[in-house]
């Protein structure tokens, strides 16, 4: 063990810069064509096929398989984003292990599905390759819509207008596109910057106009967006974090998740990123995931994930969970936050056994931290928005809100859930009822 992880305290350098890189390299290295050949084989193009209901955006996977397999991978490309111009990074960040593949047959026949995330990786990075763009926009109609929000709500609402031949700006509030693609996903699932390379690709459909830096509620409103376009789509995300709510929440060394793991990702040498000797995260989605497996694969010693329900119900899904336990996470259930203790700092975080209705049994640990991270969800921030419901914007099936000529979708609408291609697609229904409504 490198005697850099005993050192107490939040600090950088805990292991060799060459073996943080090595820690955070592709976590699923592309096929090779060969490979994707053999893997492609394995499919049963099965007709009605259940891989096709169970993808979010409704990817024909049975006919962009098939093209691989008769060695068209760039038509198999075309096949997945006519339905999923997101499909680059969807096929390395969605839970395929509960989407599509749960659903495969042979997953139901042998415990072995189709690798359909992988075959989809397969395909478009070819055509990204070639800096391609497989779509031509239409004819210019007139119609300027606004979007807010460059998330993958967002990217796929102004990819879909921009299509259908309307002309788009593309607000941000941050200085990068992208949003929880470019600040929120883990680093080793997005290696070589491919979140921004995406995004610079999508753009090359022509027609949408980015503005980043500019915050709706610091540099826009809604009444001067819906006065200045024929429409406006929201794709805000969640902004806010929630607290722990707990006696010394406020102590240094207690962050967000969020945060943490958006440095980590605009980080340019990781070796210089501090971490802690003891860090706990509080909560069970894959959020939590994502930062403990990363603080872990900085050079933190003890790295303990700490949820209030049983481990079945952890939104993370079983193969993050166990990706995190073989880095060395230790993954605790059944314990609720009563309290952060130290002097300024944190020192110790306490918890307290529940069952999964959260009665408390009585019994407590305390767990050494010096670093504590919050990752029990998000909420919505912002003025003047469309009506709510359950503290997000109130949708109908269409993606379209409260106030006329304003649709949203993704994580900041009803409906959302918290998966990017679940934003991809709703992005991309609201696009197509925009279309629908402007052109009458």
């Amino acid at each position: 063990m490198d005697a850099r992880q005993l050192a107490e305290g939040i600090r950088p350098g805990r292991l060799d810069r060459a073996v943080i890189e090595a820690g955070f390299a592709d976590l699923h290295p592309p096929l090779s064509a060969h490979e994707a050949q053999v893997a492609a084989d394995r499919c049963y193009f099965c007709h009605d096929a259940p891989c096709i209901t169970a993808c979010p955006t409704g990817i024909d996977v049975p006919l962009f398989v098939r093209q691989i397999s008769t060695g068209q991978p760039e038509a198999a490309a075309r096949t997945i984003l006519e339905q999923n111009i997101l499909g680059g990074m969807c096929a390395r960040v969605c839970p395929t292990e509960t989407l599509c593949e749960q659903a495969c047959v042979r997953e139901a026949a042998e415990g072995r599905p189709v690798e359909i995330g992988r075959l989809q990786r397969h395909a478009t990075d070819r055509i990204m390759a070639r800096n391609a763009h497989p779509f031509d926009r239409a004819a210019p109609t007139g119609k300027r819509v606004a979007v807010v929000g460059a998330g993958p709500a967002g990217l796929a609402c102004a990819h879909r207008l921009a299509l259908n031949g309307h002309e788009v700006t593309l607000f941000d509030a941050r200085p990068k596109p992208g949003g929880l693609n470019e600040y929120g996903i883990a680093a080793y699932k997005s290696p070589e910057n491919f979140a921004a390379r995406e995004v610079d690709w999508l753009l090359g459909i022509g027609g949408i106009t980015l503005r980043p830096g500019m915050a709706l509620g610091r540099d826009l409103t809604l009444d001067d967006l819906r006065a200045g376009h024929d429409a406006v789509f929201l794709g805000l995300g969640l902004g806010g974090v929630n607290a722990l709510g707990v006696e010394g929440d406020h102590r240094e060394g207690v962050l967000d998740a969020v945060g943490f793991i958006a440095d980590l990702r605009q980080a340019e040498d990781l070796s210089r990123l501090p971490v802690g000797r003891d860090v706990v995260v509080i909560g069970g989605g894959m959020t939590a995931i994502d930062v403990a497996v990363q603080a872990k694969l900085l050079g933190a010693l003890n790295v303990t994930v700490v949820y209030r329900r049983s481990q079945a119900r952890m939104g993370a899904s079983r193969f993050e969970q166990d990706l995190a336990q073989s880095k060395g996470v230790r993954i605790l259930c059944n314990a609720v936050p009563v309290a952060v203790h130290g002097n300024g700092a944190v020192r110790e975080v306490e918890f307290e056994f529940a069952d999964d209705a959260l009665q408390p049994t009585g019994t407590r640990i305390r767990l050494a931290a010096d670093q504590v991270f919050r990752a029990i969800g998000q909420t919505l921030t912002g003025d003047g928005l469309p009506d709510l419901t359950g503290g997000r914007i109130a949708v109908d099936g269409q993606g379209r809100s409260s106030l006329p000529g304003v649709w949203a979708g993704g994580d900041c609408a009803s409906g959302g859930t918290d998966l990017t291609v679940t934003a991809v697609a709703q992005g991309r229904d609201a696009a197509d009822a925009i279309h629908t409504s402007l052109m009458g």
